[in-house]
């Protein structure tokens, strides 16, 4: 029998799963050597077991922890596919407001009324804290971006079904640039989040024009205290370096500074 592999999606806007679909030639391969036996967005057949599971999308709500751990109970191994499941992503910049604000702030004035009047409202979907999965279950492996990358899919894959250990180098997103020749991008006045953060994306965001935001996480040796000295010394702000640190990684302990 094949190996079982199933996606399953958290809060996200589910792009590492359609990043995956638009590689024809990758599932083609795919599907010679695993049974894609839950995936949502392209199959609806279920299964009890998984000998791969990947997680997409950051965790909000107690009932989507306890759906994430039946699903780490029933899985070999459990891949955090993408930055909400990795590090949260962009959502959990609201761990930094109380869920009463955020929602009077998305729904308004009428919402504002109603907590003010009864302080026991509160949609069921309420959450306390936006949570990358680790911080809920055992993650074996982890496949960073936004979006993820098609190639370290397959690879990492490819190793597991062959019981091999993959291996993604810990490398910082400025080893990429060096690469590829690109000019620095704190040369051009611009702040860039590349000396802490994971490579393994050939630094496509500096490449075409842009700067790093460290959409992959920070590096576990990652020296911020000095990268910050560095953005305070080419005259960013504090509030601007703050608003940068958690524009991706609102859920990762050094943020919460």
């Amino acid at each position: 029998m094949k190996p079982k592999i199933a996606f399953f999606d958290f809060a996200s806007c589910e792009g590492c799963q359609l990043a995956l679909l638009n590689c024809e030639d990758i599932l083609l391969d795919l599907l010679e050597l695993v049974d894609l036996v839950e995936f949502r967005e392209a199959i609806s057949e279920t299964s009890a077991h998984y000998d791969i599971a990947f997680i997409e999308g950051s965790i909000h709500r107690e009932e989507d922890s306890k759906r994430l751990l039946d699903i780490r109970s029933r899985s070999g191994y459990l891949v955090a596919l993408g930055a909400c499941a990795c590090n949260g992503n962009v959502q959990a910049r609201s761990n930094f407001i109380s869920p009463a604000e955020n929602y009077k702030l998305i729904y308004g004035e009428a919402a504002r009324d109603r907590v003010q009047v009864d302080k026991n409202y509160w949609p069921l979907w309420a959450h306390t804290r936006v949570r990358s999965v680790e911080e809920i279950v055992k993650v074996d492996y982890y496949l960073r971006g936004c979006p993820m990358d098609a190639t370290e899919f397959l690879t990492l894959v490819k190793a597991l079904l062959t019981h091999q250990i993959p291996h993604f180098p810990e490398n910082a997103v400025c080893v990429e640039c060096k690469r590829n020749a690109n000019e620095c991008v704190f040369d051009k006045g611009m702040s860039c989040l590349g000396p802490i953060a994971y490579g393994g994306c050939d630094a496509v965001c500096v490449n075409n024009g842009h700067v790093c935001d460290a959409c992959r996480g920070l590096l576990p040796y990652a020296n911020v205290e000095a990268h910050n000295e560095l953005m305070l010394s080419k005259g960013i702000s504090k509030e601007a370096i703050k608003s940068r640190y958690r524009l991706f990684c609102s859920a990762e302990k050094m943020s919460q500074t």
